[in-house]
């Protein structure tokens, strides 16, 4: 019941007035206010400081530069292996396998398509066979990587609603990767095409590249194409981070996946083998 009603108050919340509220919130700077929410966050959500190079909370400017931290050099190895594509994020595999007719399972009971994920480019669509859901909790490390050495190719920002990416909400809201906001990133491989999808969120006050620099929700409903220019990112490479936390999806080809649905993953380790 909790649950239900959880899922129903998303559909009456002024989501992007929410957001916009801890957007504003997470970047003050007041000395004494920053240490408090940081700390009692770290507190709230057991989060893991071993790997953080500053001290905590004095050396965060304020809460975001806290939850988009860097990691300490060599705390996130990343597998060397050609063959291998590594995990882009810390996080856990909500679902992955194989892309069933252009569908991609969602959870029990829902899906969605592929070109509903794309919004742009449907001629792609049928270039991936293979797709990977990784949801990453507030506790989890929040920059996204390179999977697999690729050039970037494109970007869209496909606006979106805001609904939180939890287990509870995919379990109850059809279609929610497609109809909240996200930044799909379009590689080429020696593999073949690769997307990379950073799906917005309830709270996910905005969306960082360095070839975007910061997208912030938006009203409208027109897909934006952001102007890049083709580049080469190898893998481990920092492809961005959420202002606070959501989910990426990845799309592939033939992948031989490493991990299973519901399994904890790290930035860098072998997620899944490449088909060549």
């Amino acid at each position: 019941m909790r649950r239900t009603l959880f899922v129903a108050m998303q559909y009456l919340l002024p989501k992007h007035l929410l957001t916009a509220i801890v957007f504003r919130l997470a970047r003050v700077r007041h000395v004494a206010t920053k240490n408090w929410l940081i700390s009692r966050f770290v507190k709230a959500f057991n989060v893991d400081l071993d790997d953080v190079p500053r001290t905590v909370p004095d050396d965060f400017v304020d809460f975001n530069d806290f939850f988009t931290r860097e990691l300490a050099d060599g705390a996130r190895p990343i597998d060397a292996d050609p063959k291998h594509l590594v995990s882009p994020v810390d996080g856990k595999v909500s679902q992955l396998g194989a892309i069933d007719n252009g569908t991609i399972l969602q959870a029990k009971g829902h899906d969605y398509t592929v070109a509903d994920l794309l919004a742009v480019d449907l001629d792609a669509a049928s270039d991936y066979t293979s797709f990977a859901t990784i949801y990453l909790a507030p506790f989890n490390y929040h920059r996204v990587h390179m999977p697999v050495d690729g050039r970037l190719i494109a970007a869209h920002y496909v606006p979106g609603d805001l609904f939180s990416v939890n287990e509870t909400t995919a379990e109850r809201v059809p279609r929610l990767f497609a109809r909240n906001e996200r930044l799909n990133l379009h590689f080429e491989t020696s593999d073949g095409r690769f997307f990379l999808s950073m799906v917005g969120a309830l709270n996910v006050g905005s969306i960082t590249t360095p070839w975007t620099g910061e997208i912030r929700p938006r009203a409208g409903s027109l897909v934006e194409t952001i102007s890049i220019e083709p580049t080469d990112v190898k893998k481990g490479d920092l492809l961005g981070w959420f202002n606070m936390g959501s989910t990426v999806i990845l799309l592939g080809r033939d992948l031989d996946w490493a991990s299973a649905a519901s399994s904890d993953v790290r930035m860098g380790e072998k997620l899944a083998s490449l088909s060549t």
